[in-house]
């Protein structure tokens, strides 16, 4: 087998979309035939997906399906923007939603075994396809919630952040539809971290004051007040806390003279009923996935060494 030059790995990656190492290979089996070399990658397409598992997928799409009284959020992960904003890859993420509502998988180990919608394959089978063969780019289904009961969903900016709402009350589902959207879009916009006070950990709490009591005993102005007052100004703190955290005790952004909770239980009274949001899910694509930046020009001399 001969040994494949800088260019023609070059050139094979530029009529392929293929990795650099996948090129260098098929060519040295090849012994160097481009045509022969392009055919090989193709017969072996279906090998990208696990080649190309430890390129970090930071972009992707979210997106909310809601279907009668079952709806899905969903994060599929991507190499770049690009790939994310493919037909493929849109069908696909609305594919695996239509999926996790159908079959009602437990995870996404489970949901990959699934049979996808639509499709005689399983999910896994035409994620590999898509990677492989198509897009050419790690994809990753990273995570999914799925809720029963009266809900609203809202995406923004095409799949940046998706949020979906469930909510008890005896109204109509397409009653409440735009009372939920409401406070899906407070969600997206200002990612309180919990839905009420009774949902924020006790430890939580208790570090907020801890930190909070640091912070007296570092103010000349404070440090010499009595604990009392101290403790007062900390249940101030606290309760400011929870009115920029918790969801239904921020100011509604539509309405700042009305926290979340108000404006709900105003438009509920309205349509003769009670609303009561009993949970939120915010998705926000790639947070918390820490993009790699590779070194081509290194990894090009690496390859040919």
């Amino acid at each position: 087998m001969g040994k494949a030059s800088v260019a023609e790995i070059k050139e094979l990656m530029s009529a392929t979309g293929v990795g650099m190492m996948d090129c260098k290979k098929a060519l040295e089996a090849n012994d160097g035939d481009r045509e022969k070399a392009i055919e090989f990658l193709r017969e072996k397409g279906l090998a990208t997906q696990a080649k190309k598992s430890g390129r970090a997928a930071a972009e992707g799409v979210v997106t909310a399906i809601v279907n009668g009284n079952v709806g899905v959020l969903v994060e599929v992960n991507t190499e770049t923007d690009f790939a994310a904003n493919t037909p493929d890859i849109r069908d696909f993420v609305a594919a695996v939603a239509n999926t996790i509502i159908e079959a009602n998988p437990a995870d996404v180990e489970a949901l990959k075994a699934c049979k996808l919608s639509g499709s005689d394959k399983t999910v896994d089978e035409v994620l590999t396809e898509l990677a492989g063969m198509k897009i050419r780019e790690n994809i990753v289904i990273r995570r999914f919630v799925r809720f029963e009961g009266k809900l609203a969903s809202y995406i923004h900016n095409g799949g940046s952040i998706g949020v979906l709402v469930k909510m008890e009350t005896e109204l109509p589902a397409d009653a409440v539809a735009v009372i939920g959207k409401d406070v899906a879009m407070q969600s997206a916009a200002l990612g309180a971290a919990y839905v009420t006070r009774e949902n924020v950990p006790a430890d939580v709490i208790e570090n907020e004051r801890k930190i909070m009591k640091i912070q007296m005993a570092e103010d000349p102005k404070m440090a010499n007040k009595p604990d009392q007052v101290k403790d007062k100004i900390i249940d101030g703190k606290v309760e400011k806390f929870f009115k920029e955290n918790c969801l239904l005790e921020q100011a509604f952004v539509k309405d700042d003279k009305l926290s979340v909770q108000g404006y709900v239980d105003a438009e509920a009274k309205k349509l003769g009923g009670t609303i009561k949001v009993v949970d939120c899910v915010r998705y926000e694509r790639g947070e918390g996935i820490e993009k790699k930046v590779d070194d081509f020009a290194a990894e090009v001399a690496s390859m040919t060494k």
